[in-house]
This record gives C-alpha cells, sequence and structure tokens, in this order.
C-alpha cells in the first residue's frame, strides 16, 4: 500500500505541487527599484567613463570656459562703451551750457556796442565848436516821448575856458504845446534842480504829461544861484 503511494507521486499522474512565494507585493516591488536603480547607476557611470575615454567631457569643459571668458570680455566691452557714452553726453550737455553762455554774451556785447555807439554819436554832436566863447554851454539837447503822458530828455552842460570855476547852479524844463485845444506851457521838474559843472555833466531825466497835453517844444535854462539865466537851448518835438 505504501508502495502503491509513493509511485503515485512519482509518477506524471502525480498531483500538482505549486511553490508560492512569501515575499510580500511592496516589498517585492522594493527590490525591483532597487535594481532598476542600481542598473541605471551603472549605465550613468559608463556612459560618462566613456566620455572621460574619449575626450569628450574635457573638449565641453574647455568650450565652457572659453564662453565664459568670451561673456566676460563682451560684458567689459558694454561696460566701457556704456561709460564713453556717458562722457559723451556729459561732454555734449556742457558744450551746449558754453554755446549757450557765449550766445547770451554776445547778444549783451551787441547790446553793449550799439549803447557805446549811441553814446559816442550823443558826445560827438556834444563837442564844443572852435573858437566858441567861454562859459556855460548847453548842447545836445534831446526830448523823445517814452509812454502816453510821460518824455524822457537829455543834455550835456560843458564849460569852456582854460580857468573855468565849478558852477554851482540849477536848470528849469519847460514844456510848451497845447491842452484840450488851448496853448498850454508846463515845468515838470521841481523847483531849482540842482545843477553842479566842473568841466561837464551829462543830464537825463523822465517828464510827466498831463492827460490832453500835446508837446510841442521844451526848453532847458541853466541859472546861476541867484536866478541869472546863463545858457538856454530848445527842441523841438
Amino acid at each position: 500500500m505504501r508502495f502503491k503511494l509513493l509511485r503515485r507521486r512519482l509518477s506524471i499522474s502525480a498531483p500538482r505541487v505549486i511553490v508560492r512565494s512569501h515575499l510580500p507585493w511592496p516589498l517585492r516591488w522594493a527590490v525591483f527599484a532597487v535594481a532598476l536603480g542600481f542598473s541605471a547607476a551603472i549605465a550613468l557611470w559608463a556612459f560618462e567613463f566613456g566620455k572621460d575615454i574619449a575626450g569628450l567631457d574635457r573638449g565641453a569643459r574647455q568650450e565652457l570656459a572659453e564662453l565664459r571668458a568670451e561673456l566676460s570680455e563682451l560684458r567689459e566691452e558694454a561696460a566701457r562703451a556704456q561709460a564713453i557714452a556717458a562722457t559723451a553726453d556729459s561732454l555734449l550737455k556742457a558744450e551746449r551750457a558754453a554755446q549757450e553762455r557765449l550766445a547770451a554774451q554776445l547778444r549783451q556785447a551787441e547790446a553793449d556796442n550799439l549803447t557805446l555807439k549811441a553814446d559816442l554819436g550823443f558826445f560827438e554832436r556834444l563837442l564844443p565848436v572852435a573858437g566858441s566863447a567861454e562859459g556855460l554851454v548847453v548842447r545836445g539837447f534831446q526830448v523823445e516821448p517814452l509812454a502816453p503822458g510821460e518824455l524822457r530828455y537829455q543834455l550835456l552842460v560843458m564849460q569852456s575856458g582854460k580857468a573855468a570855476r565849478p558852477f554851482d547852479g540849477h536848470y528849469e524844463l519847460t514844456l510848451a504845446g497845447t491842452r484840450d485845444g488851448r496853448p498850454w506851457t508846463a515845468n515838470p521838474l521841481p523847483q531849482a534842480a540842482p545843477l553842479q559843472v566842473r568841466q561837464y555833466v551829462r543830464l537825463e531825466g523822465r517828464a510827466s504829461v498831463p492827460a490832453g497835453a500835446v508837446v510841442k517844444t521844451a526848453e532847458v535854462r541853466v541859472l546861476s544861484a541867484a536866478g541869472a539865466v546863463l545858457a538856454t537851448q530848445k527842441a523841438t518835438l
């Protein structure tokens, strides 16, 4: 009986035996992942080792170093160009400011030149005439309107003679014309306007004219301290 059982187990008709693993599936997945990672590490090491043998990594490193050096040079050139541009902008602004100052000085010089020419012409007209008598002389008396109700006058009082003493007196200005269709005269200056002359003195001022008055002539008179008229001159507007 025992022989038959042993024979049945060893024969083809013996029942199948299934061998099952006792490892749970999470542990099996972990083992698989570790094996896969180990294989990938080996493959990466083989790849890097192959690059080192072929010299590819050294060329890439050298090219990277060259690119970094070129980038550094480009940055330095850009910084130098920016500095040059800033300097050029500053110089341009300084040049513009200098040109503006020179233009302003030129305009001022032209204005001063015109003023000097006017003064020169005025004094040329006021030069004493050869052979004139000694004493006080009024020359270059001019009157011109500035604005409605205002006039401007200028004149030169001179003393001719070699040993002329300083003069101390006053002068008067008389305006004549019409006002509201009637004859009109007025003295717009304060009474006894002081006047002192050593060799010559230039007088210039403004006079007010009342509303409705039309000035046609003006007369200036130089008077001594006692009130004697020493020189006169008229001007027509």
